[in-house]
């Protein structure tokens, strides 16, 4: 599969590039997307949620009532569960929740993503370029040049580019993102990817070893 590569005004370079079909036009694997992408937002949680058991509950253990003969449930001291204010039964205690998922699994699920970007002609290739200095509205220019404005964006680079992502930052549906770092929940949270032709080498070199 091939596609034109555009400059930074829109234009046709005359340029083309071979999307690899060892990515890009591979059949998507969705059970490989779901591990990935469960794995990545396990990943974000804090794992930071606690609640009081019993034990930790302040209060005397003193038992209230009697055992029978009171016409209502057993219950002991002032923290019972049964109470309002008491402890809570088997509440969230801080874990980790990551869990493991091969790295081919992973390898797989990322073409996945980029070969379901493919087949929805939602790639969009451009030359490298920078900016000489941080400025939204330069973004914003590139945006409309390439006539993606309106769509959620993931730009994709070769490498870390301070001006390029500063200038993207305030813009609440466009992301920034190396090739190197790519994931399978940026690809598939993205409408359209912006990938410059070396990030694009990089991908290939990243997916295919």
């Amino acid at each position: 599969m091939e596609v034109n590569v555009l400059n930074i005004k829109g234009e046709d370079t005359g340029k083309k590039v071979a999307l690899n079909d060892a990515i890009f036009g591979i059949t998507p694997n969705d059970h490989a997307i779901y591990l990935d992408v469960k794995q990545y937002m396990a990943s974000q949680r804090q794992g930071t949620h606690k609640s009081k058991e019993r034990s930790e509950i302040s209060g005397s253990t003193r038992k209230l009532g009697r055992q029978k003969g009171g016409g209502g449930a057993r219950r002991g001291d002032i923290n019972s569960p049964l109470l309002v204010g008491g402890a809570r039964v088997f509440g969230p205690k801080p874990r980790d929740y990551w869990f493991k998922v091969n790295k081919k699994v992973k390898v797989l699920a990322r073409k996945s993503a980029l070969a379901y970007k493919a087949q929805s002609n939602n790639i969009v290739v451009i030359e490298d370029f920078s900016f000489d200095a941080p400025k939204t509205k330069e973004i914003i220019n590139v945006i409309n040049n390439l006539k993606v404005s309106g769509r959620k964006l993931l730009f994709v680079l070769p490498g870390a580019d301070k001006n390029v992502y500063l200038s993207a930052r305030n813009l609440e549906r466009t992301n920034v993102a190396i090739a190197s770092a790519l994931n399978t929940y940026i690809v598939l949270n993205a409408e359209t990817l912006v990938v410059t032709e070396n990030a694009l080498k990089n991908i290939e070199s990243t997916l295919i070893k």
